[in-house]
């Protein structure tokens, strides 16, 4: 029997990732999915009359070994993937898709959840009424009530989506590493700081290749975009960063989009919705569709005529500056951060020396320590997957566990673009017994290079205080099942805990815990903070426009028939009408590298980091008004927030931190939108 298909005996029951073969999953996956059928079939021959315990409870407890595993090799390739890796996906995709038809079409199994949910038991927890709902709902929303040549309908459609959304995140990965800008006239690095210049030599050094290698990885693309002079080559890297998945070769994602736009409408209609995002909403704080547009509409309303000024005085100060004829796509980050400079003399190069890795993580670790009483020590008795992993044991103030920690912050050839948290094992309570939970965060920073430490762009610094917020959402769960632990909950509640995070960066008092020189230790000047403060608003109109726009872009996918649909490039041009500043690059196109939307979770739900950010910036008010580092408010976040996980409704949850609904204006003012 695989190792994986046993109690792991390691420090804290963590993944032994140096004793797992490639060749263990497959079997494994098999094994496990052969047990947690047998555990199935216990419920489903039971004698008893259903009850919440012999049936709900115990299916929410049944296939843990297959989730444990499924977390493991999933988050592995995300991180840590090769070609084997991706085959075992393609194979094990579909075996899953059918184990979760197989439960979802049980009509014995369904019957006994129905029978329980319609006999609305009483004294149950709040968090036991949710599971039932959500349990009933889990079965209803996939198809249990369907006939059953519609269930195999349905069955043949989610085997396929599995597959395509695989086959779409492999493309753009393999389009992402494939190209590659080898610079060997220095001169075409004019305007690159030192740092990027010396990180770009070391790459092309480690391919054996004389010169600077420059790649779409974002810690070389971003710096390139951002600084050099040489617009050719700025044009050049944005249209091959842009085009990824769109050159009608055996990488092109343009027939995998359509195909998985059509499979979910028909999915949502056989369920008996209008559109997938019909389907989608239902589960979501915003409920519809409707309300999701009249959402990104009003917002585009306000933000729209700042976003228009902000991009004239872009483009003229452009034109005076280099005489060029017009302000093309491949000009917005290098005149944008020029002009933010001239304007605030706040220069990335000058901040990102106060902004060493190892202190801006022990400073995400002090803010955890002031709000939540969380110490952090780095151990080294755990397994991990690559030498680049930190692990970390958490406790709270009491010396009790409260999670295992890992982070991973560098780019490599396996390692998908972009940053995130995930878990390897949930947080739940079975039998008396506290699981306490294994989370990670994933990101892709700037590597140390021979003469230099990893030095974060403020950017940067946002970004992992980003994910170390759902971080701590996965660590500070309290919850019994583990299906509602954590950051298991509505789509748009999710992003709450790591965009109000963000907050505490561009406050004086946090930026004093850790922004200090690498080299002299010398504390961020009092200017540059006050500085950073400033600039927080600047172009914030044309960033809102930006995320409007791939909000609309979504739902334009999921919100209606796609049936009529043929040309990507078409449809992508519609729906972003009303928000393009910068003239159409017919090269590029978006929906075809998509990944949020057409390969991770986010269909019909990418409005929700607009919809988090009005969230965020009402909870972080409160904060504010009360002190950044207040221990009742912050005492309130987490036991109203981040330990309830998706045990209630969220704007219930809310309203019990906050005492209100959140209201839009907090994120306008805080915008520069609003006076």
């Amino acid at each position: 029997m695989s190792i994986l298909n046993q109690h792991f005996s390691t420090p804290y029951n963590t993944a032994p990732f140096s004793k797992i073969k490639n060749e263990d999953f497959l079997p494994s996956f098999k094994t496990a999915i052969k047990k947690a059928k047998k555990e199935i079939d216990v419920i489903v021959k039971n004698a008893d009359h259903p009850t919440f315990e012999n049936t709900i409870e115990a299916l929410e407890f049944s296939g843990q070994e297959l989730d444990r595993i499924s977390s493991i090799f999933f988050n592995l390739n995300s991180a840590e993937t090769n070609d084997e890796i991706q085959k075992i996906a393609q194979e094990v995709s579909p075996l899953l898709s059918e184990f979760g038809n197989d439960i979802t079409l049980n009509e014995a199994l369904f019957e006994r959840i129905k029978s329980v949910y319609v006999s609305k038991p009483k004294n149950l927890t709040e968090e036991q009424k949710t599971l039932l709902d959500k349990r009933y709902k889990s079965f209803s929303r996939n198809g249990a009530n369907l006939p059953s040549d519609k269930k195999d309908q349905l069955r043949a459609i989610d085997k396929e989506l599995s597959q395509l959304k695989l086959k779409f995140g492999e493309n753009v990965l393999a389009e992402t590493n494939k190209f590659e800008m080898l610079i060997t006239n220095e001169n075409d690095l004019s305007g690159l700081p030192e740092g990027a210049k010396e990180a770009a030599k070391q790459l092309a050094e480690s391919k054996d290749k004389d010169g600077w290698l420059i790649t779409l990885d974002y810690p070389s693309y971003i710096p390139f975009m951002t600084y050099a002079d040489n617009r050719e080559l700025r044009k050049k890297l944005s249209l091959a960063f842009g085009s990824k998945a769109f050159k009608n070769d055996e990488l092109d994602n343009q027939a995998i989009v359509i195909k998985i736009a059509n499979l979910r409408f028909k999915r949502a209609q056989l369920l008996g919705y209008k559109t997938h995002a019909h389907f989608v909403l239902e589960e979501r704080m915003a409920k519809t569709p409707e309300k999701v547009e009249r959402f990104l509409n009003e917002l585009l309303e306000k933000a729209k005529p700042a976003a228009e000024d902000e991009f004239a005085t872009l483009e003229h100060f452009a034109k005076e500056l280099d005489q060029i004829d017009a302000l093309q796509k491949w000009d917005s980050a290098y005149y944008s951060e020029k002009l933010k400079q001239k304007l605030f003399d706040l220069d990335d190069e000058k901040l990102k020396p106060y902004f060493k890795l190892e202190n801006v993580i022990d400073g995400a670790f002090t803010v955890a320590n002031k709000l939540f009483d969380l110490n952090f020590e780095e151990i080294d008795t755990i397994d991990k997957y690559h030498d680049d992993v930190l692990t970390y044991k958490v406790t709270d103030n009491e010396g009790q566990l409260v999670s295992i920690f890992y982070a991973d912050f560098f780019p490599r050839p396996g390692k998908r673009n972009g940053a995130w948290m995930t878990s390897y094992k949930s947080q739940y309570v079975q039998n008396g017994e506290i699981e306490r939970p294994h989370v990670s965060i994933v990101c892709n920073f700037t590597k140390p290079t021979k003469s230099k430490p990893s030095l974060l762009t403020f950017n940067e610094v946002t970004t992992l205080f980003h994910e170390f917020g759902h971080a701590l959402h996965g660590m500070l769960a309290n919850t019994t099942y583990p299906s509602l632990s954590g950051t298991s909950v509505y789509w748009d509640f999710v992003e709450l805990p790591s965009q109000v995070m963000e907050n505490w960066c561009y406050e004086k008092e946090t930026l004093e815990l850790f922004a200090k020189h690498y080299e002299t230790n010398e504390m961020i000047p009092m200017d540059l903070v006050n500085k950073i403060k400033e600039s927080a608003t600047f172009q914030e109109g044309m960033q809102t426009l930006r995320q409007i726009s791939f909000g609309l872009l979504d739902m334009s996918w999921h919100g209606q028939d796609p049936s009529h649909i043929n040309d990507v490039k078409a449809q992508e041009v519609k729906a972003f009408g009303d928000t393009q500043l910068y003239p159409d690059v017919a090269e590029n196109c978006m929906s075809t590298a998509f990944a949020h939307i057409f390969q991770g979770g986010y269909s019909s739900g990418y409005y929700s980091y607009k919809w988090a950010e009005v969230l965020d910036a009402d909870a972080f008010e409160y904060f504010k008004e009360e002190g950044i580092f207040n221990k009742t408010v912050a005492k309130k976040f987490k036991e109203h927030i981040l330990s309830q996980g998706g045990t209630e409704d969220p704007m219930v949850l809310y309203k019990r931190f906050r005492g209100q609904e959140p209201k839009p204006e907090a994120l306008l003012r805080r915008a520069g939108l609003i006076g």
